[in-house]
């Protein structure tokens, strides 16, 4: 069974960092197609100081809860293939 996360609502509204802070890999796709699938979603680049390169991507959902989207776990298309 894969992981599972039940989040529940507070009526507190965020005022300092986040109390948890996620980090996902993709399993079945690039990096590239996971952000640019959450993009579609809602989700936003964060404004901080991710160069390219870099093996993970910093965004945050519609409510500014940040979240990292690190290099993506599914196996390779082949030799040479480039990862994302």
């Amino acid at each position: 069974m894969p992981p599972a996360l039940l989040f529940v609502q507070v009526p507190e509204g965020k005022t300092v960092k986040n109390r948890l802070h996620l980090d996902v890999s993709p399993i079945d796709g690039s990096t590239d197609d996971e952000v640019a699938g959450l993009l579609g979603l809602g989700a936003a680049r964060a404004p901080v100081g991710w160069e390219p390169g870099q093996s993970w991507v910093v965004m945050t959902d519609p409510e500014g809860n940040e979240f990292d989207v690190l290099r993506t776990l599914a196996p390779s298309r082949g030799a040479g293939a480039p990862e994302s």
